[in-house]
């Protein structure tokens, strides 16, 4: 059976050394709060997850630092698996 590549010390590794940057979302430039841990980051939409600029979907490599981007929760699973920092408009009201 494979492991998941994410419950590895390599990518564990990744996150610290990402964390560590504290640098502001990569999509929306908004700062992060890395003061949440454990369950609160977990649920907290604003809270730091691990991003990559190519998505693993699109061939992107889920332990290469060069592919690491720091972003909110919630600005990450908006992107999902499109190309680039924008995600998509939303209308100001609805149809």
């Amino acid at each position: 059976m494979a492991r998941n590549p994410r419950n590895g010390r390599r990518y564990r590794t990744l996150c610290r050394q990402q964390r560590a940057l504290g640098l502001p979302c990569w999509i929306c430039g908004h700062e992060i709060d890395y003061t949440l841990t454990g369950y609160a980051a977990q649920r907290d939409r604003w809270a730091f997850t691990l991003d990559h600029a190519t998505p693993l979907t699109r061939g992107g490599d889920l332990l290469d630092p060069a592919n690491a981007r720091s972003a909110h929760r919630r600005c990450n699973s908006q992107r999902g698996n499109r190309i680039g920092t924008a995600a998509p408009a939303r209308a100001s009201r609805k149809w």
